[in-house]
């Protein structure tokens, strides 16, 4: 393996453009970082936790509905500009983006074209919607990191140089779920975007509140996603407090995974979280709900029966998904019931998808990324 020479500290550009981004990126970073290798770019506070200098904020570029993208057209195009303006002053030797294609397929090929090797991590989901993204990336990587297995012969296939990395989810500093018992407890998890905690927080507290008075859970607690942004946690900190429940700030660079092996079930916004809920034996009831006009185009483009995550990687409904409409706080708690009254197979669910996520090595998940660029630093 070529490393950086003893005193050689090349930089590598980061960007990041969600809080689950924020995370890879951290671990990514750490693991170059024990070869001299100096990281700059846009992050989040996992990224700056782990030394990353970041001139912008992760925060900035996350979104999610046509709606939330639209209110942030200033805030991304100023992001394009500040990177662009970065690049053209000190080219990287390399770069890592992960995740937000819409910024990062154009940044991508602006930097190839300047002789800076690009690594992508977490690749689009083609096989969940809009498969035309297969082209999406021509042009702006070197290489590809991919995080669910199927994914890297189906990238193969269009002509990447795609390589299954394993989930950071699974392995290393991830919990192991905690044993049957019969504490009741309920995570609540609404999302690290604006618009997910404006749509979804309030259904789901109030939910955990139901479940709560009720006796069906013992306890429940609101999972604030690190990074959140001051208004929206200022929302959901109201919320919680109207709905009798209290606030845990999940660490930066662990992001919940570190606290749901506590937890018996949970009430969660669909993404990353509900994966890291199901691993760790908190088996969620999933909430999605976008404005409207966003998901009357979501629905002519996605080509998934499922939209929970762990529910795609086991081929079939085994957590409860809840959709517009269906996103009520009855129709939550509810769902949560069997969940709560059955945690052996929540237990065998989240043993199900550790085997489906094994990791190719047992090297960390930094380190497994880190391995991809470290090459083209040398």
């Amino acid at each position: 393996m070529t490393v950086p020479r003893r005193g050689l500290v090349p930089e590598v550009l980061v960007v990041a453009g969600e809080a689950s981004g924020d995370r890879i990126a951290a671990l990514v970073a750490r693991a170059l970082a024990a070869h001299g290798v100096r990281c700059a770019g846009v992050g989040g506070a996992a990224c700056r936790a782990a030394g990353v200098e970041t001139f912008a904020d992760t925060r900035e570029l996350s979104a999610m509905g046509l709606a939330d993208v639209a209110a942030r057209l200033p805030v991304l195009a100023g992001a394009l500009a500040r990177l662009a303006a970065r690049v053209r002053r000190a080219p990287p030797r390399a770069a890592l983006l992960v995740n937000f294609t819409e910024l990062n397929q154009h940044l991508g090929r602006a930097l190839r074209a300047r002789g800076t090797r690009v690594l992508w991590c977490v690749a689009p989901q083609v096989w969940a919607w809009r498969p035309g993204r297969l082209q999406a990336l021509r042009g702006a990587t070197d290489r590809l990191a991919v995080i669910l297995p199927f994914e890297q012969a189906l990238w193969r296939d269009a002509g990447y140089d795609a390589v299954y990395v394993g989930h950071p989810s699974v392995g290393g500093s991830a919990p192991a779920p905690a044993p049957p018992s019969p504490r009741r407890a309920l995570a609540i998890l609404p999302g690290s975007r604006a618009g997910e905690i404006a749509r979804l927080a309030a259904p789901l507290t109030e939910a955990g509140a139901s479940l709560l008075a009720s006796g069906a859970v013992t306890s429940a607690c609101v999972l604030v996603a690190p990074g959140l942004a001051s208004p929206s946690r200022l929302h959901l900190a109201m919320l919680a407090r109207r709905a009798g429940l209290p606030l845990a700030d999940a660490p930066a660079e662990g992001g919940a995974t570190s606290l749901l092996a506590g937890f018996d079930a949970s009430l969660c916004a669909s993404g990353t979280a509900s994966l890291e809920a199901a691993l760790a034996g908190a088996s969620p009831v999933v909430a999605y709900r976008l404005d409207r006009l966003a998901y009357a185009v979501a629905r002519r483009l996605v080509r998934t029966p499922h939209i929970a995550l762990p529910n795609v990687l086991l081929g079939r409904r085994a957590f409860p998904e809840l959709v517009q409409g269906e996103v009520t706080p009855a129709r939550l708690a509810a769902s949560a019931l069997p969940l709560l009254a059955d945690r052996p197979a929540s237990l065998r669910l989240a043993a199900e998808l550790g085997a489906i996520l094994a990791p190719p090595s047992p090297a960390p998940f930094g380190d497994r990324v880190a391995e991809l660029m470290l090459p083209w630093l040398g």
